[in-house]
């Protein structure tokens, strides 16, 4: 952060006050003064300073103030009077050093830099310039990682994924709410994709291992470009939300493997209960009770096979028949056939879309 800013500061208000006065590092450094000649030179009187366990500290006609950020010294101010006065003018001074370096800090900090452009919080054409000023680099390849996790009492998710990833010039985790935490990382030129799998399946079990907290991780696509980080968050989010609904049991969903599901999402609800509505009769697919879709589910995990799947459903084939010949009487298809299995298939994640859509109303 550049001295000029405490050089400002003291130019605004150094009218106002008629004592020399001025801004100091911990070490003495003096990093502004009402008298510009002595910026760049150190305090002597810096040792005595620091040896008083008192915030204002006067020595020979001189008043100095100790400035504390989260509890560590950041700054000294001073001036060069010890009247009634000197301590107001001092924590006036004090108070508009922190907030000009919290400003900064805040303005300048890679983390919300990197949080300002996945929120779509920084306009397209400040992005490079940005990002130059920060000595980030803008051309290498980054994958957007965002992990949901469940609440969790006095246990922070991302803590545990900083301690993944500690390389804070290359790797960015941000956090978004008690639940929702943002890795953002920096692939090698040659990866590999199937290392970026590798990394969500690390966080998965460390989380579950170090916390004891269940996470799913939603995997945008690789992108070349620090511009395009929000676009792959944005992929990432659409990842976790169609994986909920059409494959709620995976903890890993990644946006360039969706599948159908990406397909059925993007239909209007209209049109899925018109396809609903010819492809069963009134009520038969409710007449579906739990173990029957079991089965299906189990059928449809074997890709068909009616042997394996009466070996792990622990029945015998003739049972699976039966079972099969039952749900081709109430819906009309025949689960053996594959266009029939097909139209089924799709059919069920017509309907998890058009539930999904229900419980949000």
């Amino acid at each position: 952060m550049s001295v000029k800013i405490y050089q400002n500061l003291v130019n605004q208000i150094k009218d106002v006050i008629d004592s020399e006065f001025g801004i100091m590092d911990d070490t003495g450094l003096i990093l502004a003064c009402s008298d510009e000649k002595k910026v760049g030179q150190s305090s002597s009187l810096v040792s005595e300073i620091m040896r008083s366990k008192d915030q204002f500290v006067v020595i020979d006609g001189q008043t100095f103030q100790k400035v504390y950020i989260k509890n560590k010294l950041e700054f000294i101010t001073f001036i060069d009077s010890d009247s009634e006065n000197s301590q107001k003018f001092l924590a006036l001074i004090s108070i508009n050093t922190i907030n000009v370096k919290n400003y900064f800090d805040e303005k300048y900090d890679k983390i919300s830099f990197i949080k300002g452009i996945i929120m779509d919080n920084i306009l397209p054409g400040d992005i490079t310039l940005r990002a130059k000023e920060l000595h980030l680099q803008n051309n290498v390849n980054r994958v957007v990682f965002l992990v949901e996790t469940e609440k969790a009492k006095d246990i922070y998710a991302h803590e545990i994924i900083e301690g993944l990833f500690p390389v804070k010039n290359k790797d960015f985790v941000v956090v978004l709410d008690d639940e929702k935490v943002v890795l953002i990382k920096e692939l090698k030129p040659d990866y590999d994709y199937k290392e970026i799998n590798k990394i969500s399946k690390v966080i998965i079990d460390t989380l579950s291992t170090e916390g004891m907290i269940k996470a799913r991780v939603g995997i945008g696509t690789v992108v070349d470009n620090i511009k395009d980080i929000g676009r792959s968050f944005k992929e990432a989010q659409m990842a976790l939300l169609i994986g909920g609904i059409f494959d709620s049991e995976k903890s890993i969903v990644d946006y360039n493997r969706l599948g159908i599901g990406r397909l059925i999402y993007q239909l209007p609800p209209t049109l899925c209960k018109l396809f609903l509505k010819e492809v069963f009769k009134e009520g038969s697919f409710e007449a579906l009770d739990s173990e029957t879709m079991y089965t299906i589910n189990k059928f449809f995990e074997n890709n068909l096979n009616v042997s394996e799947t009466s070996r792990q459903l622990y029945v015998h084939r003739n049972t699976l028949v039966y079972r099969l010949d039952k749900i081709q009487k109430i819906t009309g298809l025949d689960l053996r056939l594959f266009d029939d299995a097909i139209i089924f298939k799709v059919a069920m994640l017509v309907k998890k879309y058009l539930d999904s859509n229900q419980a949000l109303v």
